[in-house]
């Protein structure tokens, strides 16, 4: 069948769906998006309504408004908030198939980015051999920190610095496709009064929480040594990364003193990994002098365009790149020819 080709426009990778299917799925920190539970507020059922969209309102908004592609990906938490081994491979597997089903309908607009469960590493690795190879997707989406049980209502989260997952990272390579870092919630137990993060409350989510977790975790990825063993590994990381970009100075300062130096597993400091195996995307942070500061501190081919659909909308989105001050070349790398070459898209440039 043929497609009709669009206009050449904006390529936004971190744009989020939910399997309808699937949703029940999902752990505790997904129950917004449950209007049978106590996310029934009309809010949360337009959110979810959203999300299950992909070939209606999703693809009017981006013609109306110049987005020529999107790369979709299961909404956080995804299989890494479910604290259940088995459950979360089936959680991811159904994802999989029920998105490359999607994308399938029209490739020439949409593309996709796989789920894993990382309770199991072999798990892990199997699933993403069976999107990249046999789904046809570009890369991964994992949500931080991997839920799981340590017994009766307590639940920890596995980072992915340590040596058991030096084999994920070892067949990510060999596929050569990036992972996506996301944020995403504390588990709900994690979130009661008088827990971690249930005091305060209101920080919790995009305008501090996620950010403060998920910059921990990748702090720890690059001084763990795992760029140094396997190169080749590629992380995409949105909210113009985190906040890192602005104290990697500051990070790298202290980082690189003899007390320290003396104890980390890196070869480099934070700024090398994030100029040689991280890029960030403007997902969610539409900030023309964050986004300029960025290009000058990591280099303009580490900084990718996103928009973060449905919790931010493409209007917003594409209004805000239409008015960023950036040279063209700049802006038509960010815009689309990174996000081509790194995820090898089949896109002309």
């Amino acid at each position: 069948m043929a497609y009709p080709k669009p206009p050449k426009g904006t390529i936004a990778i971190e744009e989020a769906v939910l399997n309808p299917a699937g949703a029940s799925w999902l752990a505790d920190s997904a129950i917004p998006y449950r209007p049978d539970k106590d996310g029934s507020s009309p809010d949360h059922i337009v959110l979810a309504q959203m999300l299950g969209d992909i070939h209606h309102e999703r693809l009017a908004q981006m013609d109306a408004h110049g987005v020529e592609y999107m790369l979709l990906s299961l909404t956080s938490p995804g299989a890494q908030g479910e604290p259940d081994p088995s459950k979360a491979r089936a959680l991811a597997a159904e994802a999989n198939d029920w998105l490359a089903a999607q994308v399938a309908l029209n490739p020439v607009r949409f593309g996709a980015l796989a789920s894993v469960s990382m309770h199991n590493v072999d798990d892990a690795v199997a699933e993403a051999r069976r999107a990249v190879t046999e789904l046809g997707m570009f890369g991964l989406m994992v949500n931080d920190r991997q839920a799981v049980s340590e017994g009766g209502d307590k639940e920890g989260g596995k980072c992915y610095d340590t040596d058991e997952f030096r084999p994920f990272w070892k067949a990510i390579e060999e596929l050569g496709v990036p992972v996506y870092m996301h944020p995403r919630y504390p588990p709900a137990k994690d979130q009661e009064p008088g827990t971690g993060h249930g005091d305060p409350r209101q920080i919790l989510g995009a305008a501090a929480q996620y950010h403060l977790d998920l910059s921990v975790h990748l702090y720890a990825l690059c001084s763990s040594g795992v760029f140094d063993e396997y190169p080749g590994v590629q992380i995409v990381v949105g909210h113009l990364g985190e906040g890192i970009p602005f104290n990697l100075w500051r990070a790298d300062n202290w980082y690189n003193k003899p007390a320290t130096t003396r104890l980390r597993r890196s070869k480099h400091d934070y700024s090398y990994y994030f100029t040689t195996n991280i890029s960030i995307t403007t997902s969610g942070n539409f900030n023309t002098a964050a986004l300029r500061f960025c290009t000058e501190q990591l280099g303009v081919d580490r900084c990718l365009f996103s928009i973060d659909y449905p919790h931010d909308t493409i209007a917003e989105a594409q209004w805000w790149w239409l008015m960023v001050d950036l040279p063209e070349d700049q802006k038509e790398l960010i815009a689309r020819g990174n996000a081509i070459r790194l995820f090898k898209l089949p896109l002309d440039p």
